[in-house]
C-alpha cells in the first residue's frame, strides 16, 4: 500500500519525490479566465463559477446580513473553538508584531528608524471542494488584522446551492471581515488582482488553494503581490524504534485524508520500526475510516517509508525534501530539530501532531510547500507589513561618511552622486 524506500543517495532520492509535484506555472485554460475577468469583469466571474463549480449564483457577494444568519447554523462547541483558535493566534502574531516594533540604531549623527507599515488592502482565498476551512479564513484574516491592514476581502468557492459554508462565515465574522465573496478559483485571484465591478482589487493576496488557483496566483503576482505558490499539503514524520506505530499511521490518515496527491511521509534508522509501522498501515486501512477512498489513494500513490542508514543520512533528506509540516516523534526530538533548516513547521514530540497546528495551537498553518520551506516562513503579520526606513542625517554624520561616499561613487561611474553630497558642504 506505501512504497518503502531504502535511502542510499538522501539528496537524490528526496528529488525524486519531489518530480511528482511540481506545479507547472503556465496553463492556457487559466491565462483565458484571467483575460475574461479583466475583459468581462463580474460576468465572466459568473459564467467560469457555473462551468468549474457548477454552480449558478446571480450575486457574487455576501451580504452582510448572511453572516449574522450563519450563527443559527453553528453551534456553541463550534462557535468557541473559533474563538479559541483565534484568540491564540492574536496572542502569538501581537507578540511578534511587538518584538517588530521601535527598532532603530543611532550612529555618528546618523539615525535610521524601522517603520511598520500595515499593507492597505488584502485578499484571502479560503479553499472549498470537498472539505471546508473556517480555520484557514482565520489563518490568513487574523495576522492581517493584528498588522492593522485596512480592507480585507475574503473569496470562497460555493456550496452546491450558492451558499458558502456557515462555520466559514461565522469565522469571517468574529475576525471583523465584512467583505465575502462566494467565488473561487482562478476568477476569483483574477477578480482580486485587476477588480471588477463587485469585487475591489487589493495589494496582496494570501492563502492556499488548488492548481488553478496557484497557476492564477503565479500569473497575476507581476500586477499583484502573493504570499507564495502552494502545492499539495505535506507531512514528513521523523521516526526511531522507540516511537509508537500507532501514533505515526494515525498522523499520516490525518493529513491524507485532504486529497488524493497529498504528500505523507516517515525517514526512520530503524528497520524493526519499518516492519511495525507496515503492519499498523495495512491494518488500519482494513478498519473503517472516514474519507477512505482519498486516504488509501493519497498513500498508495504518494506515500513512502525511507529507511536511512544513520541519522546524518535522515537530516540529510529531511533537509533537502523541506516537507511543509515535520513531526519528529523520537527519543530526543530537540537534537534532531535542532539540525532541521527547511521545514515549513517543526513539531516536537507525540503530543505534538500536525493535525493539533492546523487548527488550536496559535500558529499559523498556511505554511510553504513545494520545497519552498528553504526560502520562506509560515504565513504571519510579517506578510502584511511593510518595513520603511526613516533616516535622518546631521552635518556631522554626513561629513563623517563623505569621504567614503565619493570613493564609492566614482569607482561605480556615477559621480554627481558624490557631488549631491558636496555641495552641502560648500560655503
Amino acid at each position: 500500500m506505501i512504497k518503502k524506500i531504502i535511502i542510499k543517495n538522501a539528496l537524490k532520492e528526496a528529488n525524486l519525490i519531489r518530480r511528482s509535484n511540481r506545479i507547472p506555472l503556465k496553463n492556457d485554460i487559466v491565462e483565458k479566465i484571467i483575460n475574461d475577468v479583466i475583459k468581462y469583469g463580474d460576468s465572466a466571474v459568473l459564467k467560469y463559477t457555473k462551468k468549474y463549480d457548477n454552480v449558478k449564483i446571480n450575486s457574487i457577494r455576501v451580504e452582510k446580513a448572511a453572516l449574522k444568519k450563519a450563527y443559527r447554523n453553528v453551534t456553541t462547541s463550534q462557535l468557541n473553538s473559533l474563538k479559541k483558535s483565534k484568540k491564540l493566534l492574536e496572542k502569538n502574531e501581537t507578540i511578534l508584531l511587538k518584538r517588530l516594533t521601535g527598532i532603530m540604531s543611532s550612529e555618528n549623527g546618523v539615525t535610521i528608524k524601522r517603520a511598520l507599515k500595515p499593507i492597505e488592502s488584502v485578499g484571502c482565498y479560503v479553499p472549498g471542494g470537498r472539505a471546508r476551512y473556517p480555520s484557514t479564513l482565520m489563518m490568513c484574516a487574523v495576522p492581517a488584522m493584528i498588522a492593522g491592514v485596512n480592507r480585507i476581502s475574503v473569496v470562497s468557492p460555493p456550496m452546491k446551492d450558492g451558499s458558502i459554508d456557515p462555520v466559514t462565515l461565522v469565522a469571517a465574522d468574529i475576525c471583523g471581515v465584512d467583505e465575502v465573496y462566494s467565488v473561487g478559483g482562478a476568477q476569483a485571484v483574477a477578480a482580486l488582482a485587476y477588480g471588477t465591478k463587485t469585487i475591489k482589487k487589493v495589494d496582496k493576496i494570501v492563502g492556499p488553494g488548488g492548481l488553478f488557483v496557484n497557476i492564477a496566483k503565479f500569473l497575476v503576482s507581476n500586477k499583484t503581490s502573493i504570499d507564495m505558490i502552494a502545492g499539495p499539503t505535506e507531512l514528513l514524520i521523523y521516526a526511531d524504534s522507540r516511537s509508537s506505530p500507532r501514533y505515526v499511521v494515525r498522523d499520516l490518515i490525518s493529513q491524507a485524508e485532504h486529497s488524493q496527491d497529498t504528500i505523507c511521509g516517515v525517514v526512520t534508522t530503524s528497520e524493526s520500526f519499518v516492519k511495525k509501522l507496515e503492519n499498523e498501515i495495512n491494518n488500519t486501512l482494513k478498519s473503517s475510516l472516514s474519507r477512505s477512498e482519498i486516504i488509501s489513494s493519497s498513500l498508495r500513490k504518494n506515500g513512502f517509508i525511507a529507511l536511512c542508514k544513520n541519522e546524518d543520512d535522515g537530516i540529510l533528506f529531511i533537509n533537502e525534501l523541506a516537507p511543509e509540516h515535520l513531526e519528529i516523534i523520537s527519543e530526543n526530538p530537540s537534537r534532531i530539530a535542532s539540525r532541521v533548516n527547511t521545514a515549513g513547521v517543526v513539531l516536537l514530540g507525540k503530543y505534538s501532531p500536525s493535525s493539533a497546528s492546523d487548527y488550536c495551537l496559535g500558529s499559523n498553518h498556511v505554511l510553504p510547500t513545494i520545497e519552498f520551506g528553504k526560502s520562506k516562513s509560515s504565513l504571519s503579520v510579517l506578510d502584511f507589513l511593510k518595513l520603511v526606513n526613516h533616516i535622518e542625517v546631521t552635518r556631522t554624520g554626513l561629513q563623517s561618511v563623505q569621504k567614503y561616499i565619493k570613493e564609492l561613487a566614482f569607482a561605480e561611474g556615477l559621480p554627481n552622486h558624490y557631488f549631491a553630497v558636496e555641495e552641502r558642504f560648500r560655503n
